[in-house]
């Protein structure tokens, strides 16, 4: 388990205030200006160093992605900073809790990330349901603006760094990265075809930088700490803390900060007070947000929360939305409802996600009454694997993932749901 010492989001439960003089006192904005001044190679070497991980979901290394930015901006091509608070996926609000509790982190994070990639505008895309959370992250900037932590000369580096913030309007896709470029250009959010990547060629077609709100949000304490004591918690190639977002069947759903890598079971009998009617009550768990196939209680039992355990075991971690099923669920149901939201949320570029996702929801709601031929498992099994890996975006694979991973290990489920439906069907006849 996370030593409290180790332990980075120290209001994530809103005890405090997130004020500028109350982040202070929790050692926000302390030496940020010996930080910036170390220099973009240097910062970028540390981030390197500690193994950070983006914590929006891919896991794509953050020192790596930064070091793909031109070393000096082009005179007629400014750097950007883009900060996904998009947070759309289902199971998911722990950017939520950073962008309400702890708004002075993640603009500390800002103004390191910025000096890094050379980038002296960054925008914020926050989700268009988050209202309260976008006045008080306002209300923040308002304050470091004020106190000359941000804006020209920030915190005394020497560096200028304007941040603004924009708020979306609800869509999911728009927390892919490029379709967020999109909407923040004034756009429809559709995602762009990759390559160029924004590192090349991203906002108003200059080179951009997105990432998540934890994942900036913990660079300055890497940088503080140093990235030796980030790169020794967790696993190697997991390291450092994460947070955790417990929901479902259990009994004290939360956001919780812990180490990579800790065991799933003891991650919610430690920190939600254990799956409601006991362990044994188990069915199954989404582990990293909506988008990713579900696991057995028998996986659960042992599989650890950590990037490659979990894609070790058919799954991936995710956002760390962490969703427990218990007995009373319906998970034909619930997967049928997930595959509706992708239906609903699907942008209509891509064909295959545009039919497929429409064709998916319909066949498991006749699969939810049982109104379907044992053959058309394998056709729906095989429909998924048309949709994933065949779309410009990953939502045609998030789509795809929860009804694999629902055939995958609760095939006898749908059989058997077929089956009794045939057996009422000719009773009454």
């Amino acid at each position: 388990m996370l030593a409290p010492a180790d332990a980075i989001f120290t209001n994530l439960q809103g005890l405090e205030p997130g004020s500028l003089d109350a982040a202070r006192r929790r050692g926000v904005w302390d030496g940020t200006s010996s930080l910036v001044r170390r220099g973009a190679e240097a910062i970028i070497k540390e981030v390197l160093d500690s193994g950070l991980r983006g914590r929006g979901g891919a896991g794509f290394p953050t020192g790596r992605k930064w070091s793909f930015m031109p070393k000096v901006p082009a005179p007629d091509r400014p750097h950007y900073l883009v900060v996904n608070a998009d947070e759309s996926e289902p199971g998911t609000c722990k950017d939520r809790d950073i962008l309400r509790f702890d708004p002075h982190r993640l603009l500390e994070g800002i103004l390191c990330a910025s000096a890094a990639i050379g980038a002296r505008t960054a925008f914020v895309y926050v989700r268009g349901e988050f209202y309260a959370e976008a006045q008080r992250l306002s209300r923040a900037l308002d304050e470091a603006k004020s106190a000359g932590l941000l804006g020209r000369n920030a915190a005394g580096s020497g560096w200028d760094c304007e941040v603004v913030i924009h708020r979306g309007a609800g869509a999911y896709i728009c927390g892919e990265e490029t379709a967020l470029l999109e909407s923040l250009e004034g756009k429809k959010g559709q995602p762009r075809c990759k390559p160029p990547f924004p590192a090349e060629i991203g906002l108003y077609g200059c080179p951009t930088i997105i990432n998540n709100v934890e994942t900036l949000a913990v660079v300055p304490e890497i940088l503080r700490r140093g990235s030796a004591w980030f790169a020794g918690i967790g696993k190697p190639r997991n390291t450092g803390t994460k947070l955790f977002c417990l929901s479902g069947h259990v009994n004290r759903p939360r956001n919780v900060e812990e180490e990579m890598g800790l065991p799933l079971r003891e991650l919610i009998e430690k920190h939600a007070g254990g799956v409601r009617g006991g362990w044994d009550n188990l069915l199954a768990v989404i582990p990293g947000g909506s988008s990713v196939p579900l696991l057995p209680r028998e996986v659960c039992e042992t599989v650890s929360m950590d990037f490659d355990s979990l894609q070790a075991v058919g799954s991936g971690l995710g956002t760390a939305g962490v969703i427990v099923m218990d007995r009373s669920t319906d998970l034909i149901a619930a997967i049928a409802r997930l595959s509706r939201f992708y239906m609903n949320e699907s942008c209509g570029q891509c064909t295959p996600c545009r039919e497929g996702t429409g064709w998916l929801w319909r066949t498991l709601c006749r699969m939810v009454e049982g109104r379907a031929e044992v053959a058309e498992i394998d056709t729906l099994l095989e429909v998924t694997k048309q949709i994933e890996g065949h779309t410009i975006c990953a939502l045609g694979d998030a789509a795809a993932w929860p009804v694999q991973g629902l055939i995958r290990h609760f095939r006898p489920l749908l059989v058997e749901r077929i089956e009794s439906y045939r057996r009422k069907a000719q009773a009454g006849a």
